[in-house]
């Protein structure tokens, strides 16, 4: 999101806040209705493994280990560790099966069937499936990925920030955490909105990712708050970017994908659970050494898993957005649930324990890199 970012606030920490704010509004919003989904762009459900590496050697304490994940360039980790037997080296000769899938409801669910035991997953979904089973569901072990959200326009249109009035922008659904926050910047503005219906001074027009550029080459929508690749897609058809997301968050990260576990698989299979997060380590850094090959790699593994690759003029933009990182950036999942209780968005939710990032840290030493924290919301 580098482009135009020009605000009319005053000063760069108070941005950061408002767009918390807005995200956390997501949690609020999400958690009562239900409309928790990740951003996925051209995936689908598939229960079935796609030519990755077999296992070999060894057997850990389970025979296999099924894990979930999107075919979405933020489930870069995953697309990567996956294809390239990472994950699999570490694991010896317990297999992995994997699962696609298209929103978070159906990954959580599926952890909480026994159908998958490990996932890649969104930060919103995991509150959500935490918070509804009073804790007692799942356990965020890692991050994986921050950044590659923006806020695209059509340049004819739109010039600045300011330009916003009677356009029509799309988010990808009502309450996901791009809806809010466009919905929270309006209002910053003194834009009047109807957040359910999205009628107003900005017409919000809640839009699947899949067929958003369809709906811009169309006319259809002026602009659109939306992820990656979402975003880059909009900008080969001719929109730029205004905004990008990750500028106004202190040191421009911000969570967007995260490692969970069932907290019952993590106690039955500890020695599972720590060598997928040695392969998710190995391949977070071998995405930095490598981050050209990689790209392709992922790209590879999102063909298998949705039957279609993304175009370079799309991939390349897209990619350089995301930052792969182990550090699942606790504080910032502390300071939206704060912003929302303040605003009145959320009944301060039970968050202590959602983190176990003991085995993570475990990784980290061994690997000669500093502990990541949980900013107070780790097990007890």
């Amino acid at each position: 999101m580098a482009p135009s970012t020009e605000l009319t606030h005053t000063s760069a920490r108070p941005r950061a806040g408002r767009i918390r704010r807005a995200a956390v509004a997501t949690v609020a919003v999400l958690t009562t209705a239900g409309l928790l989904s990740a951003c996925s762009y051209g995936s689908k459900s598939d229960d079935s493994a796609s030519a990755k590496p077999a296992a070999s050697g060894a057997k850990l304490s389970a025979d296999t280990v099924k894990i979930g994940y999107f075919a979405n360039l933020t489930h870069g980790t995953a697309l990567v560790g996956l294809k390239q037997g990472i994950i699999q080296q570490e694991l010896g000769g317990t297999q992995i099966k994997t699962q696609v899938f298209n929103a978070g409801p159906a990954e959580i669910e599926a952890l909480n069937a026994g159908s998958i035991d490990i996932g890649w997953i969104g930060p919103s979904p995991a509150i959500n499936g935490f918070t509804k089973s009073e804790g007692k569901s799942l356990k965020i072990i890692s991050g994986s990925a921050s950044g590659g959200v923006k806020l695209v326009v059509n340049p004819d249109k739109i010039s600045t920030l300011d330009d916003l009035k009677g356009k029509k922008i799309a988010t990808p659904q009502l309450g996901n955490t791009q809806d809010v926050a466009l919905l929270n910047y309006l209002a910053e503005k003194g834009y009047k909105v109807d957040a359910q219906t999205g009628d107003g001074d900005v017409k919000v027009l809640r839009t699947d990712n899949k067929v958003t550029p369809d709906a811009y080459k169309s006319g259809s929508i002026d602009g659109a708050w939306v992820p990656e690749p979402t975003a880059s897609k909009l900008v080969t058809l001719g929109a730029k970017v205004l905004l990008n997301e990750k500028d106004v968050w202190p040191d421009k990260k911000f969570v967007i994908t995260n490692l969970i576990v069932s907290q019952k698989f993590l106690k039955e299979h500890p020695d599972v659970v720590e060598a997928v997060l040695r392969g998710s380590v190995k391949t977070n850094a071998w995405i930095k050494a490598n981050s050209a090959q990689a790209k392709d790699v992922a790209n590879a593994q999102i063909k298998a898993d949705a039957g279609n690759s993304l175009d370079a003029a799309v991939l390349d933009p897209a990619w350089q957005d995301i930052d792969f990182i182990d550090d699942p950036l606790a504080s910032t999942l502390q300071a939206e649930a704060d912003h929302a209780v303040n605003a009145g968005l959320l009944k301060k939710p039970n968050l202590a324990g959602i983190y176990d990032l003991s085995l993570l840290n475990k990784v980290l030493k061994e690997n000669n890199q500093p502990a990541v924290a949980d900013a107070g919301l780790g097990t007890k």
